[in-house]
């Protein structure tokens, strides 16, 4: 059974893909940046679901994904109409190491549509092989397809800066990891795929010009502003260069505290998967934490614990110090690159640290509340407690209610202790309880795509029910809702949920 969700109010603008206005600027890059190619579609493919809402941002009409001609393109049977098919080429670092040569092994970019809502890429992911694969097959399996599908679609609910997901597409072809599992298509939405490692493939084969074209096309596109010399900054013919390093700095450092401030493991933050305009890319075994751990890691493959929560942020501003190497090839200076990364930590800091005054029911941050929010993490990490719901609850708390929080912590008496010193900062502010927990509400979300919610759609899916997709995507939405009818979503996970392990199988 397939099903289309979302409820968007915004004009469609076409009916057909035939409509939609397709643009294709990065296949006007010269020929080495990519591979142009047709995607090996699927067989008898069939729709598990397609969300209504990415439509909208391209302009297409919800009646348009009930379509015959929809199901065609994004299964890879059929080109999208205007499109120009390309599997796109970089390398990167991957758990620390240089792995040469990557690129899209198995993704192919259908397009770039001009939309209401600006540019958006379509790209298929597992598609079939492309020259970058490798030793891989080019396919995705159903079990991360629809993992990816609704990650980046409860992050975008989260207001956490993402690439989106259009549709997802099932067949019964065979593809094998460590057991059989079946092939799937998920089709991504981004205004640029373009990552860090795009920049180190051209500085590792000692092509700057390459570097310098693409910084141009990215700069362009994206980041028109750093063409544009700030009063007292540098000019120069390299200098958009470094103010391109500053922004891509500035969204990564913010993002980064995005994903701490909602106990999110990204899993596999190699240079590759990061974008260049801070978006969080490829969802692999990425995981919301449940029993909080500070050095919590979602991959089953990361056994060294490279990528887990606590070192996010640190490993962000080591990828961000290979992208500038990549610019060093074309920028001499550099002391003017490394200036850029110094503002990085107090970038990151002051994100997090208004991020977790709001989650805390604080107005502004204050230096002596460092140690209280210390406290309170090595609390939960000690105990085991949940990271949303402890949270989450503390709203109820100031309304009067502290044994929900109390609750989520083996030694009670600890908790209630730390408890009182939260009481005693929110009475040095002028604020009443109602509207401070109103705030806490609006940045403490109630709903996360838990790992064990993910495996019951998968579950679903895998027998043709996309039910339990269509009813998370609702809640994932709007995750700082309150929604009786979606109790079981907000609940603690069940027993079974800690033998799940997510890897880089895909």
């Amino acid at each position: 059974m397939s099903a289309v969700s979302g409820s968007s109010q915004r004009a469609p603008l076409a009916s057909t893909l035939a409509e939609l206005p397709v643009i294709n600027s990065f296949a006007g890059l010269p020929p080495a940046f990519y591979t142009r190619l047709a995607p090996q579609g699927l067989n008898e493919p069939r729709l598990v679901h397609a969300n209504e809402d990415a439509a909208a941002l391209i302009g297409l009409a919800p009646e348009a994904l009930h379509t015959r001609e929809f199901l065609e393109v994004f299964s890879g049977r059929a080109p999208l109409p205007g499109g120009d098919t390309l599997a796109a080429v970089y390398s990167g670092h991957q758990f620390g190491i240089w792995a040469g040569q990557l690129g899209d092994g198995r993704a192919h970019l259908l397009g770039e549509v001009d939309g209401p809502y600006g540019t958006w890429e379509l790209q298929l992911k597992g598609a079939g092989m492309t020259p970058y694969s490798r030793m891989g097959d080019g396919r995705a399996v159903l079990r991360s397809s629809v993992r990816e599908y609704l990650a980046s679609e409860a992050m975008h609910g989260l207001r956490i800066p993402t690439t989106r997901a259009l549709a997802l597409v099932a067949s019964d072809d065979r593809v094998m990891r460590e057991t059989v599992e079946t092939a799937a298509i998920v089709t991504r939405m981004s205004p640029s795929f373009v990552r860090f490692g795009s920049f180190e493939h051209w500085a590792a084969r000692r092509q700057p010009e390459m570097v310098q074209t693409l910084a141009d096309y990215i700069i362009d596109r994206f980041y028109p502003e750093c063409r544009q010399a700030a009063a007292g900054e540098a000019t120069g013919a390299n200098a958009p260069l470094v103010r391109l390093l500053d922004a891509v700095t500035v969204r990564t450092a913010r993002l980064m505290a995005q994903w701490q401030c909602v106990g999110f493991n990204h899993g596999v933050m190699n240079t590759d998967n990061m974008s260049i305009l801070g978006l969080t890319l490829d969802y692999g075994p990425y995981g919301f934490m449940d029993a909080f751990r500070l050095d919590h890691v979602c991959n089953h493959s990361d056994t060294e614990g490279r990528y887990a929560w606590n070192r996010q942020p640190s490993v962000a501003l080591w990828n961000l110090y290979r992208l500038a190497g990549s610019f060093n090839s074309v920028v001499q200076d550099a002391d003017a690159l490394k200036a850029v990364l110094d503002r990085y930590e107090a970038i990151f800091t002051q994100a997090f640290h208004d991020g977790m005054a709001a989650k805390l029911g604080l107005q502004a941050w204050r230096p002596e509340d460092e140690g209280l929010l210390d406290d309170l993490l090595k609390l939960m990490h000690e105990q085991r407690a949940d990271f949303t719901l402890s949270f989450r609850r503390l709203a109820q708390a100031v309304r009067g209610q502290p044994q929900p929080f109390l609750d989520l912590f083996i030694d009670r008496d600890a908790a209630r202790g730390w408890w009182e010193k939260l009481q005693a900062r929110h009475a040095s502010e002028p604020r009443d309880a109602d509207a401070r927990a109103a705030s806490m509400d609006r940045v403490n979300p109630l709903y996360v795509l838990r790992n064990h919610l993910a495996e019951l759609a998968i579950r679903a899916a895998g027998q043709g029910d996309a039910t339990v997709i269509d009813e998370l995507l609702r809640v994932l939405r709007d995750p700082y809702t309150e929604r009786p009818e979606y109790a079981q979503y907000a609940a603690l996970p069940p027993d079974w949920a800690s033998d799940l392990e997510v890897s880089c199988s895909s």
